[in-house]
């Protein structure tokens, strides 16, 4: 067994969708990235790669590269699991987040992560928190997530 830990921050913009955990959020405002950039997904897909110490999804998904342009961060979590070749124990994560509250979209998401990863939804823990009101986050700017992985070499 191995852990893995992984966390990930894009600003929020007007004119993208909000993607959290595969499952688009309706909201005014979206994650400013080169894929989808699904805040969640990517610290997901950074904690596995962590605990294979196989590199972080930067390297694995260039941002400079035209063929990770608006990639499905579904799909790169699926590609990062199978280059490990390892099975997903368990996913605890938070999200970080002022508006909109996600707390309604959880159980979708907790089965997005499941199905992609190939594991029981008893399996994914997503927590939701706000920032009080603080920095870019609490002003609505930004939006934040962090994952533990625990993984089973096989």
């Amino acid at each position: 067994m191995r852990a893995g830990i992984g966390s990930d921050l894009h600003r929020l913009v007007p004119g993208r969708r909000l993607m959290i955990g595969g499952i688009e959020i309706p909201s005014s405002r979206g994650e400013d990235a080169h894929s989808d950039g699904d805040v969640l997904l990517h610290a997901i897909t950074d904690a596995v790669l962590g605990a294979s110490a196989d590199g972080d999804i930067g390297a694995m998904f260039p941002d400079t590269l035209p063929e990770t342009e608006g990639m499905s961060s579904l799909t790169m979590l699926s590609l990062a699991i199978e280059r490990t070749g390892s099975r997903i124990v368990n996913i605890d994560s938070t999200v970080t987040l002022e508006k909109p509250k996600l707390r309604p979209y959880i159980p979708e998401i907790r089965r997005s992560i499941a199905e992609c990863a190939g594991i029981p939804i008893s399996a994914v823990s997503v927590k939701a928190k706000t920032a009080e009101g603080l920095g870019e986050i609490g002003r609505g700017e930004a939006v934040s997530a962090e994952a533990v992985v625990l993984i089973e070499e096989q």
